[in-house]
Formats: C-alpha cells, structure tokens, sequence
C-alpha cells in the first residue's frame, strides 16, 4: 500500500491548495511593488505618452496592460530565491517539439478565431455595430506587445506557478487542472459587469490553456492563445475585454446600439456571452476528444 494516496512525496506545505492558491493571489497583488518602481524609474509613462503622439489616455491604457511585467519580475525572483521553484522554469523552455514557435501562433490564430467568431456573428445579428478608428502602426504594435506581457502574466500566475505547485504537491492532474483555472475565474470577480455566464467562460479559458499545458506540453500557446483573445476584442475591434474598454483601438464600436445578444452583452462583452461559453466548451471538448486516451506530455516532478 502506497505511504502517498493524494499527495507526492515531491509535495512542500506550500503546495496545498489553500496556500497555493493564496500565494498565487499574492504574486499578482504585491506585483505591483516591481511594475511602479521599474516604471518610475525608467519614466515608463512619459515615454507612452511620446509614443501615443500626446494621447494621454492611449498612454495610461497602455501602462495598465504593461504593469503586469511586475509578475513576470516577481515570478523570476521567487524562481531564483527558492532553489525548489526552479523546474517551473522548464515549462517555459523552448523544447522543439512541444513548447515551440509553431505552437504559439497556432495558439494566437486560436484566440484570434474564436473571439472573432463571436464578434462577426455579433455583427451580423444586429447587436453591435462597428465602425474604422484609425490605424496607427506603432500604437497597434506597442499594444500587441503589452497585451501579450499581461496574457503572459496570468499565464505564469496560474498556468505555470499555480498549476506547477499543484502538480508537485497532488498525485492526480485534474487537481491542478481545475483547481487552477477556478482561482483565475475567481480572480476576475471584482471586474465591473462580471456575471455568471462570463465566471463561466473565463473558468473554461483557463481550462483550455491547462489542458494544452498538459496534453501538449505548451505553455506558449496558452499565453498566445491568451493574447489573440484579448488583443482581439480589446484593440482590434474597440469592444469590452473583461468589462474595460481600451482607449485606442482600430475599429470603434457605437456604444449607444449596442444591445445584449447571444455572442455579446453590453456591460461584458464577448466574454459574458453564452456564445462564447459554447464555443470555448467545444474547444475544450475538442482537446479532450483528440487526446482520449493520452496522458500528461511532461511531468517535472516525477
């Protein structure tokens, strides 16, 4: 008879998920501490509102998705601090054929299809209507960058930091599948228009990018896939990401006949959408199906 039937004996005290999961909480509140020093001394602000051509707005919008560098400063420290954190960093590693570049633009074109599928559709319908804002290359660049800091940040909180602790601490991967695509659905309950549908979709985003992290071995690709969605509705198409509108974007949505639909609502966005919610439970279906049968690609505690 097996000494460990829930845990590994890998596992540190910090793995259980009550502490895991407040530390991953942690790593994104005090964040902010590395994000506000790093940008006071380098002036990040004034540097964005040269960038945005004077648009102070476009600049403060544009800081707020680069804050979460902070994660990725902290993320690294804690690694280098706590010489038993330090295999998280090889879920992150290129590996030729698992964690590659061909998985995250496979990852990007995912994010990028699926929240503009909604968005068409929303179009097509009626319920929004959208109209050219403007292109502005270095702007549209500038944010694609920042948009893929802040995927990447939650990306390391829950599906690297998270989901590796877990994994370390419990025999079984469904727990750090679910347990941590659970605390990122919880993370975004204080978003202004959150409802019950959109804890819904966001849950199965994260469900979605654990299980390409545990079938697929690519954490790149949730972070890809993360940032096709978001740039996606966010400053592609001017639409609400998570409940906040971007103040710049290339297309611009005339928010007055916007109305509630089955791939949008008003205060959410796509996100809080029974659409989306179907679409992102038969991607995650999908994954499920074409791995039946498989198992965990990597296991860096084993």
């Amino acid at each position: 008879m097996k000494k460990y039937l829930l845990t590994r004996e890998t596992g540190k005290w910090t793995d259980f998920i009550p502490v895991a999961a407040v530390l991953s909480f942690l790593l994104t509140v005090f964040s902010s501490v590395p994000a506000s020093l790093l940008h006071n001394v380098l002036h990040i602000r004034e540097l964005l509102t040269m960038l945005a051509g004077g648009n102070e707005d476009a600049a403060q919008f544009l800081e707020q998705y680069l804050a979460f560098d902070g994660i990725w400063i902290l993320f690294f420290l804690i690694v280098l601090l706590f010489k038993a954190n330090r295999p998280m960093l090889k879920a992150l590693a290129y590996r030729k054929n698992t964690n590659n570049v061909k998985g995250a633009l496979a990852g990007l074109l995912l994010g990028f299809g699926m929240n503009g599928i909604c968005i068409l559709l929303s179009c097509l319908t009626g319920d929004i209507r959208l109209s050219f804002n403007g292109f502005k290359p270095v702007l549209f660049i500038a944010f694609l960058i920042a948009v893929c800091i802040q995927s990447g940040g939650e990306e390391l909180t829950d599906r690297c930091y998270l989901y590796q602790k877990l994994r370390r601490g419990y025999r079984q991967p469904w727990i750090a599948i679910l347990v941590n695509s659970a605390v990122f659905s919880a993370m975004h309950l204080l978003n202004p228009g959150i409802t019950v549908i959109s804890v819904i979709g966001i849950f199965l985003s994260g469900l979605i990018w654990s299980l390409l992290v545990y079938y697929y071995d690519c954490w790149w690709a949730g972070v890809m896939m993360h940032t096709g969605w978001n740039f996606t509705q966010s400053i592609l198409f001017g639409l609400p990401n998570s409940g906040v509108v971007s103040a710049y974007s290339v297309f611009r949505l005339d928010a007055a006949s916007a109305r509630d639909g089955f791939f949008y609502t008003v205060n959410f966005g796509v996100e809080g959408s029974l659409g989306s919610v179907i679409i992102l439970g038969a991607v995650a279906a999908l994954i499920l199906y074409l791995n039946r049968g498989k198992g965990e690609k990597a296991d860096f505690w084993g």
